[in-house]
């Protein structure tokens, strides 16, 4: 079960590498179709994903699950993370609970397993993470400085929706630390940008060029801080099935 896990973490994150690849390869102005391209392509991936569960499905029927929720839940949020990613980058939005779990079921309807709600909520604060790198990493194309402004509200949005969430969740507080950090490091670069184009009366595109060049320095943003570590990720190893 821990080296399903292990799979399905890493297809995940190839998912999440290849949707901000294919995000960006467009300009920021074309966001909705290179988006939805983007997502489209990342469903297909996150296939294999849903293909690895059903063929785990006998070993987590019934209460089996809850005795292997914690090798599952480090793949899981991974996974959600990658899917959550894609659904906002067609959709601009978080992705629904009953949409995840449509996506953990046989074609008659049949989950693999039941989606727990922690695990739910905790893929979804991992988004925010990629949601800083994509405004980040794209705020120097044209269209990006509105878009890093449209993701800033939203992760902040986020970040007071769990808020009132993280009494009940495990683990679900100290993600909120690191979304904080994500949030701060998007309104710092939103901000940066916004004072240097007022200091110039030129058209967006030279502005354009001008943030790219300014915007060098929040480059260097690691994919995944330790904050943000999976739940579950090495502490149960020893319980391989």
């Amino acid at each position: 079960m821990v080296v399903a896990s292990r799979d399905i973490t890493n297809l995940s994150k190839k998912t999440i590498f290849l949707l901000h690849r294919l995000a960006l390869e467009q300009p920021a102005a074309d966001d909705q179709n290179s988006g939805k391209r983007a997502a489209q392509q990342g469903y297909g991936k996150l296939r294999e994903v849903q293909n690895t569960y059903a063929k785990l499905q006998p070993e987590l029927v019934g209460d089996r699950f809850w005795r292997y929720q914690r090798q599952v839940s480090p793949g899981l949020q991974e996974y959600i993370e990658a899917l959550s990613f894609a659904y906002y980058l067609e959709h601009g939005a978080l992705i629904p609970f009953d949409e995840v779990q449509k996506t953990l079921m046989d074609p008659e309807g049949v989950e693999y397993f039941p989606l727990p709600v922690s695990d739910y909520l905790l893929g979804l604060s991992d988004l925010t993470g990629e949601l800083m790198r994509f405004a980040i990493s794209g705020i120097s194309r044209r269209g990006g400085r509105a878009k890093a402004v449209e993701v800033c509200d939203f992760v902040r949005g986020c970040k007071a929706d769990f808020e009132r969430m993280s009494p009940y969740i495990r683990d679900l507080r100290k993600k909120q630390v690191v979304t904080a950090q994500s949030l701060e490091k998007i309104e710092d670069a939103a901000y940066a940008i916004a004072v240097r184009s007022s200091e110039y009366d030129l058209p967006p595109a030279l502005l354009d060029d001008i943030v790219a060049q300014s915007i060098s320095n929040y480059g260097g943003v690691p994919r995944q801080s330790a904050g943000h570590r999976k739940t579950g990720d090495s502490s149960d190893e020893g319980e391989m099935t």
